[in-house]
């Protein structure tokens, strides 16, 4: 496949802070790459310097020109905060930002393909978190992009409607289009990207099929058991799996679904009550932590220090 995208060795300080620090990537024609990472880990500032917005070192290409030469047609950027003009509606803002454009999407095509088409008339400050970010979506869609840059695109969204946009993106996907989108949650990278790019600190730790990272640093399947314990008990634990504390949770790596009633057997032994069990597989929060030494949460927030840098949200 042709690369849309390729960046190498890109960087960007902000006087003694480094906000992205020597990230190479590439992205091919008709790929998703998730960029993760909390919010600090250099995101926002990256998509600056992949499309050109913000001066950077290194080299960035899209479609094989630098960004801020290329036919601006062929890219539709959503940065994290972007807000329209909340009296007007959907359908009113589609059409502005079309004008914007010598050739562009009927706005009717485009709300109906983001879901909007009953609701078009409805002015955007009185649509639901959801519809007011699929109207956002909209807007960078009425020029009909090869590539589409979404930076945290289901931030602050409920989780329908994270779903809704989740199924939006698929479908684009589907069509061929390009996407590069940033978020801190693991489980719409899972699902979406064809790879996943981890950062922390501005540096890019390691790409590649979710599925893979999981496989290669995802670590064993997990029995969580919750609740008060006496601790005189938990010591007493003879059990052939490895086992830690970790948030005042008892966790048992290794253990198969058929062996859980082993762990209970053990747990009811030794005399250690419980309020709960679950059984977890590794996903990429489990490869994060692996690689990091810190664990992203679904507020963006991490087990270390992130900052935002020069009033952007890196």
């Amino acid at each position: 496949m042709d690369e849309v995208l390729v960046a190498e060795d890109v960087g960007r300080r902000y006087g003694e802070t480094v906000a992205v620090d020597g990230v190479s990537l590439s992205v091919r024609a008709g790929e998703v790459l998730a960029l993760v990472g909390p919010n600090g880990a250099g995101k926002t500032t990256l998509v600056r310097a992949l499309t050109g917005t913000t001066d950077a070192t290194g080299r960035v290409e899209l479609f094989g020109q630098s960004p801020r030469t290329v036919d601006r047609d062929r890219i539709g950027l959503l940065p994290q905060a972007f807000t329209p003009h909340e009296r007007l509606s959907a359908r009113e803002l589609v059409g502005y930002y079309a004008g914007l454009y010598d050739e562009t999407r009927s706005t009717e095509a485009v709300l109906d393909d983001v879901g909007l088409a009953d609701d078009a008339d409805t002015a955007f400050e009185n649509l639901s978190g959801g519809q007011q970010r699929r109207t956002c979506v909209a807007v960078t869609l009425v020029n009909d992009p090869d590539l589409l840059i979404l930076d945290e695109p289901t931030t602050g969204i409920d989780p329908a409607g994270r779903r809704e946009l989740w199924g939006l993106l698929e479908g684009l996907a589907d069509r061929g289009v390009t996407i590069v989108v940033t978020t801190h949650y693991m489980e719409e990278a899972q699902r979406l990207a064809d790879r996943v790019g981890l950062l922390e600190d501005g540096r890019l730790v390691t790409v590649g099929p979710p599925d893979q990272l999981i496989a290669d640093h995802g670590g064993d399947s997990q029995l969580v058991v919750d609740g008060t314990f006496d601790e005189a008990a938990v010591a007493s634990i003879d059990y052939p799996a490895r086992m830690r504390r970790l948030n005042g949770s008892l966790v048992f790596y290794g253990v198969r679904p058929e062996s859980i009633g082993r762990v209970v057997d053990e747990l009811d032994t030794v005399g250690v009550a419980y309020d709960s069990l679950t059984w977890e597989q590794p996903d990429l929060e489990d490869v994060y932590l692996e690689l990091t030494g810190t664990t992203v949460t679904d507020s963006g927030d991490a087990r270390g220090t992130t900052e935002s840098v020069a009033g952007e949200s890196a």
